[in-house]
């Protein structure tokens, strides 16, 4: 009898026991999937309303989350200078944006008042990056700065031997995975180093200006074009050679990478395709006879690029061939941003445009009255574009009810 009492006893804790890791899992299970949708929501929310690098990714694909209403209504608009060239970025609640003056702005992105601004000494041309709390811009003083992004404190600075006028763009080098950033320079040399100290890891040596961003393709490889009529691919850990192409013409944009193809304009009169990993081309879109200065935007199918035809052409990314084509009244030297289905960017005419991306129909446009080649930011609700009257310009944007 006193047997049977201690095996109930112990077979009712093994029970409690059993009932106890079974709750235990049950909490842990709903603590856990619940913390990581929430984070998964969280990070998604906040992407939306984040726009670090002035072509979106690291890619430079130019695609934006935001869904974007049909009606734009100005809210603010912040003076730089006389001229403005630079692209603004966006991050934790602020804007920034290079001027004429050489001076980094950073602007509180509901009010439109300045937080803090830093001085180079020449003008800036190149659009900021947005990296890990710091920010990175090129200054035509030959100087890439890196500014603490909450209070505009130098961090470090990178002398090249000539004007920067593109974006710099961040990486992770495949073997030793330390974070780093690289910049084309008008010293003909595209420029690598560490994102925390500036110090230099590998430069690499073309034949010319080096106009664009330089893109990561597989996180592996660093692909740009130049003012040698050359589209480079180079490894990304030591900065050698992989493979080189000779294109038509001069590329004075970035070339944008989607599934191991990158896509370009020239200055002659192509739109190109090629194939990173053969090098050889895909395909050649070509409309008569004028530049290409935009940079291409990409999604799953279409190419759209901007032309000083005066035109906004969306490429089938297969064919090649024309899907269609939007005439403005003024050069579209602006690269496009994709947001979902809707098509933002400037034109020297001075208006601002969003277009239906499947038919090229205009959905709505703002005209500012002054001409405009940056390239917009997207967030959640709002468009801010720089203008070359020398201003920033911050669009609420709405659905009509």
């Amino acid at each position: 009898a006193q047997a049977l009492a201690i095996w109930d006893q112990l077979n009712e804790s093994c029970v409690m026991h059993v009932a106890f890791q079974i709750g235990l899992f049950w909490s842990l299970f709903f603590w856990i999937t619940h913390g990581l949708y929430s984070s998964a929501e969280e990070s998604k929310t906040d992407l939306s309303n984040e726009w670090p690098h002035h072509r979106g990714d690291p890619a430079l694909q130019g695609l934006s989350n935001a869904a974007l209403g049909n009606q734009i209504s100005l809210q603010w608009v912040f003076k730089t200078g006389e001229f403005l060239k630079s692209s603004v970025v966006v991050s934790n609640g602020l804007a920034f944006v290079g001027s004429d003056l050489g001076v980094l702005h950073a602007i509180n992105l509901q009010s439109g008042k300045e937080k803090w601004n830093f001085k180079t000494d020449m003008a800036i041309e190149a659009p900021p990056l947005v990296h890990n709390g710091m920010v990175y811009i090129g200054s035509t003083d030959g100087f890439l700065y890196a500014l603490q992004a909450d209070s505009g404190k130098l961090v470090w600075k990178y002398e090249t031997d000539g004007e920067i006028m593109g974006a710099a763009n961040y990486a992770v080098r495949p073997k030793t995975k330390d974070e780093v950033i690289v910049v084309g320079s008008y010293d003909n040399f595209v420029h690598c180093m560490d994102a925390k100290t500036g110090k230099k890891i590998w430069k690499f040596e073309t034949q010319n200006y080096v106009n664009g961003v330089p893109t990561i393709f597989d996180q592996s490889y660093v692909v740009f074009g130049g003012c040698d009529s050359m589209l480079y691919i180079i490894g990304m850990e030591d900065g050698k050679a992989v493979r080189s192409v000779e294109v038509e013409a001069p590329i004075a944009a970035s070339v944008a990478v989607a599934d191991g193809v990158g896509y370009v304009g020239n200055m002659d009169r192509s739109v190109m395709a090629f194939d990173l990993t053969t090098g050889s081309q895909v395909w050649s879109y070509k409309q008569k006879s004028f530049p290409y200065f935009s940079s291409p935007a990409v999604n799953k199918d279409t190419v759209f690029i901007g032309g000083r035809d005066k035109g906004l052409h969306a490429i089938d990314r297969v064919t090649g061939k024309q899907k269609w084509r939007f005439a403005a009244r003024g050069r579209v030297d602006s690269s496009p941003v994709l947001a979902r289905d809707t098509l933002v960017f400037g034109s020297m005419d001075g208006k601002l445009y969003l277009l239906s991306a499947q038919t090229g129909k205009e959905i709505t446009s703002y005209e500012i009255g002054e001409s405009i080649s940056s390239t917009p930011a997207i967030t959640k609700d709002k468009i801010i574009v720089g203008c070359e009257d020398g201003k920033v310009y911050a669009f609420q944007v709405e659905s009509k009810r």
